[in-house]
């Protein structure tokens, strides 16, 4: 049986010696795991299938900025994952958004529209300000500027696991004073 330290040491040995056997039994094990969760939280098979190579690539090339003091070889290849399919998720949203903007010389906007569409900006611009400081500039850096977790992380010289919280609990701020606007307006 396979114990959570051997496979921290075969994540080691990838970044130390290139160990192909030891990436063999991190491919077998990991591979369909990580494909499972990626179908349970909402990718199709096949996307899911793509991802959990491209996570275990990454865990090929990225061995070397694993640290078994700070976390699990699990716990870092299903974070790998997940931010891969951040990742896949915000391109095809872009992909989306490109595809549904109307080519020039389409009728413009109509002026209900362009109403609702500045009551939409003073309503997150009020929400945003409902934030603390730093849980704003977190959250406007993750979603306007479209860096990652550790980019933001870098960038204002603040633990990893402070930048999630302050975008966890941010939007969670966010959420409820946008649910209590729209009940005060009902």
């Amino acid at each position: 049986m396979t114990t959570s330290r051997d496979f921290d040491g075969c994540v080691v040995r990838i970044a130390q010696d290139r160990d192909r056997e030891a990436f063999v039994l991190l491919f077998d094990h990991y591979a369909p795991r990580v494909k499972a969760l990626l179908v349970r939280t909402g990718s199709n098979p096949v996307a899911a299938e793509e991802l959990a190579q491209e996570t275990l690539l990454a865990v090929w090339r990225k061995a070397h900025l694993f640290d078994p003091g700070r976390a699990s070889a699990a716990a870092w290849i299903f974070t790998i994952a997940r931010n891969l399919r951040i990742d896949s998720i915000r391109r095809s949203d872009r992909a989306v958004y490109a595809e549904d903007q109307a080519p020039p010389g389409d009728d413009p906007p109509q002026p209900d529209a362009i109403l609702a569409g500045v009551q939409d900006g003073q309503r997150v611009r009020a929400a945003m300000a409902s934030l603390n400081p730093d849980q704003a500039q977190a959250i406007e850096m993750a979603f306007f500027h479209e860096q990652t977790h550790t980019q933001i992380s870098e960038a204002l010289g603040v633990p990893l696991g402070t930048i999630k919280a302050r975008i966890r609990f941010g939007m969670m701020k966010l959420r409820a004073f946008i649910e209590r606007e729209a009940g005060e307006r009902s």
